[in-house]
């Protein structure tokens, strides 16, 4: 369904909770180095559970390697605190890249400046920093698969079968 791009992070938790999203969602994990974990680190594995079949991870020297393997004119878009625009006032299409900066600084600035119509942000209080990287991965994917339809999920369960009264 979608990219999911993290710029060199750090954390060996936030990104085994982030393959165990794009596990789940079909979405692509991609890692630009360098990375403040080994991909073996038991964290990261711990984090991503029996999961890590399931998710597609392709591992980028850096930024430009990460470029050159991208299809010419693939739609990408940056999450950041410093956007005006909202992540859900994007619309988002099956094979775009959503693009997230590392934990302590996110995305480099020159990155944001190259592309500010790309850039966007979660809302949140002023007082707070930032919210947790795996946290803004899973807002986003989730809203790009709600403006999709949610297409190739398949809901679980009973639940979903249930008429309720009112």
């Amino acid at each position: 369904m979608f990219h999911v791009v993290l710029v060199e992070p750090e954390i060996p938790q936030n990104a085994g909770n982030i393959a165990r999203t794009c596990a789940a969602t079909g979405c692509t994990l991609h890692l630009i180095k360098p990375l403040g974990f080994e991909i073996s680190d038991k964290y990261l594995k711990r984090a991503g559970l029996d999961y890590w079949h399931l998710v597609h991870v392709v591992v980028h020297e850096d930024w430009q390697a990460f470029l050159d393997d991208c299809p010419q004119g693939a739609r990408m878009h940056f999450f950041t605190t410093k956007a005006r625009r909202a992540y859900c006032e994007a619309a988002y299409r099956a094979e775009d890249y959503l693009v997230f900066g590392k934990e302590t600084k996110g995305l480099p600035e020159e990155l944001l400046v190259a592309h500010p119509k790309d850039c966007v942000r979660i809302p949140m209080r002023e007082e707070a920093r930032s919210l947790n990287l795996s946290n803004s991965v899973a807002i986003a994917v989730y809203e790009g698969l709600r403006q999709n339809a949610f297409a190739g999920l398949e809901q679980k369960g009973e639940l979903h079968r249930l008429q309720w009264d009112d």
